[in-house]
């Protein structure tokens, strides 16, 4: 029996031990319950205070600075209706009305603000970049919006819409200084680009680039400028003296500022043909230029610039001579360390004065094949601005060419040198001769206008050109 009530005896602190625990556990329960709940409430009041912040917050600013006499008292108070823009603005509210307002309704919407006595400040300057490309703000424009008729009124929105003018591929097309910085590689490399969309997608008025390989001035520069005259935007002008040379054009000649960056040249050496490229470089630059005439000092045109311009455009053909003439003068030339690149059949001769399309123009200037072979084995005695474009044109462009040059000569006399014309020799009977008196192909039909241009005329004769010019050359 005393066993039994010991047994009870220790049964009784742990059954006490047992509800002291488990009201611990209901008291930790309630208090993180409590916690929770508490937590949950604060999230849900910091939500509700952002939401009300940012829908509210803008109208209220609004109001405040609109009325910067009454405070946010005046928020406070409903105003009256805004009369018409013709009626003057309603007066402040009396002072009585200002002590004791009513609490502000949050989940009201806020009365619309009464019109301003003064026109609201200019916008701020926006600095708009796209791209890492900062557009400044005289490129900018602003332009009132389309007229608010909500309400029935006649008020207009008065917000400003940005608009920018484009810039797209103007500065891109832009034509280009004759004289610039560039080292020859860069001019070559960059004159070397072709697209291969071919379809240009802007519109473009093809040009003729004229270009002139001197020694110093353009000597019958008069000429030139009856030439060139009323057809702007149809041709571009590019000079290459020698680098010694320091004389300019006026500033109203067409060959003002036209001079590109040159080296010297030496008669019938390889410099011949890098001033030719380094013409046909700089012209590339401008894309609207899509034949390209090289010329020299004592050229004359013998045409008109319609005639000659119509005639370069419409034809299917190049005009570079080109032919294998046996003898000294012609394969006599020929080095057999040209091989295996040029080969003996493929070597030709030809005038090196030219008028070819922009396709042979990048042809020549990106050459890195077969004009280091001319570079490194035909010397002096070779006469390489007589071979190379002629061979490079049976190589690669035989089927386009027409093998003639439209730049007419007179080699009947023999020697290094053509025959020169002064004063006494510019007849009208000559003049007629050099535009009709041949026959060639031209777009595969026969005509008698087989030479746009002659060499080699003197200062001499200038003077008799210019009087005969208007008449027979139609130089209006």
């Amino acid at each position: 029996m005393k066993n039994s009530n010991k047994e009870q005896d220790r049964l009784i602190p742990s059954s006490s031990n047992l509800k002291l625990s488990s009201s611990h556990q209901h008291y930790l329960l309630n208090f993180f319950t409590h916690i929770l709940v508490f937590g949950s409430g604060i999230l849900i009041g910091i939500t509700l205070t952002f939401y009300l912040n940012n829908t509210f917050s803008f109208n209220f600013q609004f109001q405040q600075f609109s009325l910067p006499s009454l405070g946010l008292k005046s928020q406070q108070q409903s105003p009256p209706q805004p009369p018409p823009l013709s009626q003057s603005p309603p007066p402040p509210p009396p002072p009585a009305l200002l002590q004791s307002p009513p609490p502000p309704a949050l989940l009201q919407s806020p009365p619309p603000p009464p019109l301003l006595e003064s026109p609201p400040p200019p916008p701020p300057t926006i600095s708009i970049t796209n791209n890492n490309v900062s557009i400044p703000n005289s490129q900018i424009e602003t332009i009132p919006s389309m007229p608010n008729n909500n309400n029935n009124n006649n008020n207009v929105d008065k917000r400003d819409i940005t608009k920018f003018s484009r810039i797209g591929l103007s500065d891109f097309l832009k034509t280009p200084m004759a004289m610039h910085d560039m080292s020859e590689e860069e001019l070559l490399w960059r004159a070397s680009m072709v697209p291969k969309i071919h379809e240009p997608p802007f519109n473009q008025t093809p040009k003729v680039a004229f270009m002139f390989l001197t020694k110093g001035p353009v000597l019958l520069a008069p000429l030139w400028e009856l030439f060139f005259k009323g057809n702007e935007g149809l041709y571009s002008i590019y000079i290459h003296p020698q680098p010694f040379y320091n004389g300019t054009a006026p500033p109203t000649s067409v060959f003002h500022n036209r001079r590109i960056p040159s080296k010297a040249v030496q008669w019938g050496e390889n410099t011949m043909i890098e001033a030719e490229r380094r013409l046909l470089a700089n012209a590339l630059l401008d894309f609207s230029n899509q034949r390209f005439v090289l010329l020299s000092e004592s050229c004359i045109p013998l045409f008109n610039f319609s005639t000659v311009y119509t005639y370069l455009m419409n034809s299917n053909k190049t005009f570079v001579e080109s032919y294998d003439q046996l003898g000294y003068v012609g394969r006599g030339r020929y080095s057999l360390r040209m091989r295996p690149q040029i080969r003996l059949s493929q070597w030709r001769k030809g005038s090196q004065w030219f008028q070819i399309d922009r396709e042979l123009a990048l042809e020549f200037v990106s050459d890195r094949y077969y004009f280091p072979v001319f570079q490194r084995h035909c010397h002096p005695d070779c006469y390489s601005d007589e071979h190379y474009l002629p061979t490079l044109i049976n190589i690669k462009f035989l089927r386009k060419n027409s093998n003639r040059t439209l730049t007419w000569v007179d080699w009947s006399r023999g020697g290094p040198h053509p025959s020169k014309y002064i004063r006494p020799h510019v007849t009208i009977g000559f003049l007629e001769y050099l535009r009709h008196g041949s026959l060639c192909e031209y777009n595969g039909k026969i005509t008698n206008v087989c030479h746009l241009f002659a060499r080699k005329f003197t200062t001499n004769a200038l003077d008799r050109l210019l009087r005969y010019a208007p008449k027979i050359m139609q130089f209006n």
